[in-house]
């Protein structure tokens, strides 16, 4: 029933008010997890344990993490089990650990941020994106959203949903784990360049797919948007959107610093013509990295809104895969 479950996890999702009342009660899956690797790289995590201590608690860290999520997931799924219609309790926990509508509101928020004032824009975000914001322009904090928005739509949306359709609810739970510990602890710096070491090459491993499948995605709803925005008639062929975003792709994807990021980052920016990345500041080092695309580099509120309508088309397009999917799992 995987593809039925999500399915409906893809709609409630969509459509269901968050349980902000619950959720301040009880915590969110994605909070717990956080608070378990925090309470573990406090423990684990010390300055004066050699390299290959520190890698080794790193990867008994995220060894345990997994087999709590996991030992949790099958629990729940047990208990499920017992109610009338369990596959619908499944999308419920599972639609938790989706953030279509979560991501959607986030970057929307800087759109309409910038619409009030710079500095509405800048505070707005900055809750999205890890890099320093405090002197960013419009067209860096428009340029930052989009960005955002196009790692984030593989890593929030379609990761988790490829691992629910493969693995029901304990695949979607354990990629959730994966991907918050590399977020947590799977940076360069001098605290997790080795307790963290084994969260990135992990969490590089699980997207792999997943992240081209959205580049992939990009390309085959360019076409929609551009004909959306009233300008593909105007091009010839040679430009043709969905042509442009995955020869983006493959062109820039490989020269970002991530084996994955690059690839929704770089098909979102041939996708819409624009040019994505480039320099940036990260805790006051500037960092000089490759640029996504070959397009206008000048972006405003109103380009984070066509960003916003791509993001629409290629979750729709998913939701119509799986939606396929659960018809043809039902039939057969």
């Amino acid at each position: 029933m995987s593809f039925l479950v999500a399915f409906l996890a893809m709609l409630l999702d969509r459509f269901l008010p968050s349980p902000i009342a619950l959720t301040r009660f009880i915590g969110h899956p994605v909070v717990w997890q956080g608070k378990f690797i925090d309470t573990c790289d406090q423990r684990m995590n010390r300055e004066v344990y050699s390299k290959i201590v520190r890698r080794l608690a790193g990867t008994g860290m995220l060894l345990l993490l997994l087999a709590v999520t996991l030992f949790i997931s099958l629990l729940l799924l047990y208990l499920v089990s017992f109610l009338p219609y369990p596959w619908v309790f499944e999308a419920l926990l599972a639609s938790s650990l989706l953030a279509h509508k979560s991501l959607k509101e986030a970057v929307q928020s800087v759109a309409e941020g910038l619409q009030i004032s710079l500095e509405r824009g800048r505070e707005n975000v900055s809750q999205i994106v890890g890099r320093d914001t405090a002197e960013l322009d419009e067209h860096e904090i428009s340029r930052a959203a989009i960005e955002s928005l196009a790692e984030n739509s593989s890593d929030g949306v379609i990761a988790p949903l490829f691992y629910l359709v493969l693995f029901g609810l304990p695949g979607i739970a354990l990629y959730k784990a994966i991907n918050t510990a590399d977020s947590m602890v799977g940076h360069k710096n001098l605290r997790f360049v080795d307790f963290g070491w084994a969260s990135a090459k992990l969490d590089d491993v699980v997207n792999w797919v997943p992240a081209r499948l959205t580049a992939l995605l990009y390309a085959l709803a360019a076409n929609v948007t551009a004909k959306q925005d009233g300008n593909i008639s105007a091009k010839p062929a040679k430009e043709n959107p969905m042509r442009n975003s995955w020869h983006a792709a493959r062109r820039d994807a490989p020269k970002h610093v991530s084996p994955n990021a690059g690839w929704p980052e770089a098909a979102m920016a041939g996708a819409l013509d624009f040019g994505l990345g480039g320099t940036r500041a990260y805790h006051g080092k500037t960092l000089h990295l490759a640029q996504m695309g070959n397009g206008r580099r000048d972006l405003i509120s109103n380009d984070i809104t066509r960003a916003l309508k791509l993001y629409a088309a290629i979750t729709t397009i998913a939701l119509v895969i799986v939606g396929l999917g659960a018809l043809f799992q039902y039939l057969g």
